[in-house]
């Protein structure tokens, strides 16, 4: 009898556009220091961001709150699931101190799915941003927030401190959200901006990845989706995979067709659109202000 053979998938090499200088320069440099020293905690050095040279040079840092381990297992992040550690209520005087200490202007709040709370995170989420606002009254804010099951008295929440910008990513096309996003629906994450807009929200943000299996016309439908919703701002990246367990890269997106995409989102409307390979949910956060 013959052995079967199991063949394993090729992982794609990286294209030389998706290479990324090391951050250098005097703020930078600043910000280091004070993050080792003082045992800051932000997703730009945890998630090894690739744009963390240029946004700290900018005065944009992003910080993630309420643990670091997640109750959802979406297949494309890099985040631990399992059951998160109990809530430390300190945890918004901690994160406004950093902020304070590393002279921040424009903040990015972000955190994990807490469904294991019955509010899901969001009175850590209000008493985070009110901490902020009193310790530190120039500084501006961008929230990050999952989509606390669609719960409109949750989201209110939000709304209640009214951040700048407040953000919640689809992540894919609506054809791949099942098996990229398990927990999540993609009709409720549209609602969520909606009613973020609709509700006095001045600026909605969202982000998708590229390169899990989509197709342009899918792409362009999503894009479509988000402004039925009045969103004012798109972040498009290349999805990169954090490890063999993650779902795999299917395809390198050129730099000339992320140009495509920003050319097409701004003819849609869109107030900023933010695409390349090394785009982030917080790259030029700073920038989507205006």
């Amino acid at each position: 009898m013959q052995e079967e053979t199991i063949v394993q998938p090729v992982r794609q090499p990286k294209p030389k556009w998706l290479r990324v200088k090391l951050p250098t320069g005097k703020k930078y440099t600043e910000l280091r220091g004070l993050v080792d020293k003082y045992d800051l905690h932000t997703i730009c050095t945890s998630g090894s961001c690739p744009n963390m040279g240029e946004c700290w040079s900018e005065g944009t840092a992003t910080f993630m709150i309420l643990g670091n381990i997640c109750t959802r297992s979406c297949g494309f992040c890099g985040v631990k699931t399992g059951r998160p550690e109990t809530v430390d209520w300190e945890e918004p005087e901690k994160v406004a101190r950093s902020i304070k200490i590393m002279a921040i202007k424009h903040a990015v709040i972000t955190s994990v799915d807490r469904d294991d709370l019955k509010d899901m995170g969001t009175i850590i989420w209000g008493e985070t941003v009110k901490a902020i606002r009193r310790m530190n009254p120039e500084t501006t804010l961008e929230t990050l927030i999952p989509d606390f099951q669609g719960r409109e008295d949750l989201l209110d929440r939000i709304i209640d401190v009214h951040p700048e910008v407040v953000s919640h990513n689809m992540e894919t096309v609506k054809r791949l959200t099942r098996e990229v996003r398990i927990q999540a629906k993609y009709e409720r994450s549209l609602g969520v901006l909606k009613y973020l807009k609709d509700n006095g929200i001045n600026r909605t943000k969202s982000g998708i990845m590229l390169g899990l299996g989509e197709t342009e016309d899918e792409v362009i439908q999503t894009l479509k989706d988000l402004r039925s919703v009045n969103l004012d701002i798109v972040t498009i990246g290349q999805y990169l995979q954090p490890s063999k367990k993650h779902l795999p890269v299917k395809q390198f997106i050129t730099p000339d067709q992320f140009k495509k995409y920003e050319e097409i989102g701004l003819e849609m409307g869109f107030r900023h659109v933010e695409s390349g390979a090394l785009v982030r949910s917080s790259y030029k956060a700073q920038k989507h202000l205006t």
